[in-house]
């Protein structure tokens, strides 16, 4: 079996040490893995196959020779590094929103529109979606396939671990604090919820709002379909939650909708008497569940689910990972 050189943008962030975790849990065909970050984590090593790595400093770094690259490192980086990459004949997975909106860039999904991979090499960057997009989009993609979605509305309930390694500190030291909330820095994530996740726009939407409004119509492949967010932060450490509602273009019944669900790859379907929870299902698990689905008292064309899966594995190492494992298995 051909093994490939890999090289980690970000290797000692969240998502960064679970991309190193997954790498070896699948067994992905690594020859040499290459952990590459700022000059601030230089000293740092990471493991990998019972071997200690040292980190690499990205700013100094040759990618002639790698094959795969995964950058978790934020916008600015992908943004000057990730061209470098991919012009050296480096395959680069991109888990930021740098790529995202860029036609001639995929948004991938692999259980939903692994087709679309055919362009990739146009730049050689592929664009990892939003993890609260993706956990939609395995959810949602048996039902459209059957019957095309008009419309979605969803709440997103997301956990800290959303916004990094340091919220997650904050929260935990926030959840102590005897003086918490009166002496206490921002944002005030323990015991509280946040109806805002990046910048408000002009519209009156924040950014993480439009990133789902967005990226679902470009990995649906469909301008057609209405979408409508609320994205609130919540006082968890990992595991995103969803509270959708669809418009189907015909009326499905459950029985119909819970076997395209049980059927479709990546799912992990609750019955009628239990639920998937944050807390139980929303860490270190690779699949997306889904419970809660009822048909809408409003409407007989909507249907309402509840979805959760854990932000940093599927909603972007694990995706990641897959889009390369895609890539190698058919051979784009």
């Amino acid at each position: 079996m051909k093994k490939y050189n890999v090289a980690l943008i970000g290797a000692t962030g969240m998502v960064g040490e679970s991309l190193i975790s997954i790498l070896q849990e699948r067994k992905f065909p690594v020859n040499k893995l290459y952990p590459l970050a700022s000059k601030r984590s230089l000293g740092k090593q990471v493991e990998f196959n019972s071997q200690s790595i040292e980190v690499i400093d990205l700013e100094e770094f040759n990618f002639n020779g790698i094959d795969f690259c995964f950058f978790s490192a934020g916008s600015k980086v992908s943004d000057q590094y990730a061209p470098i990459a991919a012009n050296a004949g480096a395959i680069v997975i991109d888990n930021t929103s740098r790529y995202r909106y860029e036609d001639d860039i995929p948004l991938i999904v692999p259980e939903v529109n692994s087709s679309f991979l055919k362009n990739y090499k146009n730049r050689n960057i592929i664009a990892n979606p939003n993890c609260s997009t993706i956990q939609l989009m395995v959810a949602l993609a048996p039902i459209h396939v059957y019957s095309p979605i008009k419309k979605i509305n969803i709440a997103t309930y997301q956990s800290v671990s959303g916004a990094g390694r340091s919220a997650v500190e904050l929260l935990n030291r926030q959840l102590t604090d005897v003086n918490y909330p009166e002496q206490n820095e921002s944002p005030l994530f323990a015991h509280n919820v946040i109806p805002q996740i990046g910048d408000i726009q002009d519209n009156g939407y924040t950014l993480e709002e439009m990133k789902l409004v967005w990226e679902t119509k470009k990995i649906l492949g469909s301008d057609d379909i209405k979408v409508n967010a609320t994205a609130v932060r919540v006082p968890v450490r990992v595991g995103h939650a969803e509270a959708v509602t669809i418009e189907t273009e015909t009326d499905m019944n459950l029985s119909l909708i819970k076997d395209l669900l049980s059927k479709a790859p990546g799912i992990q379907l609750f019955d009628d008497e239990s639920y998937p929870m944050s807390i139980l299902h929303g860490e270190g698990t690779d699949q997306v569940f889904v419970g809660r689905i009822r048909k809408d008292l409003s409407d007989k064309n909507s249907i309402n689910l509840w979805i959760v899966a854990d932000n940093i594995r599927k909603g972007a190492a694990l995706n990641s990972i897959q889009i390369a494992e895609t890539i190698i298995q058919s051979d784009y």
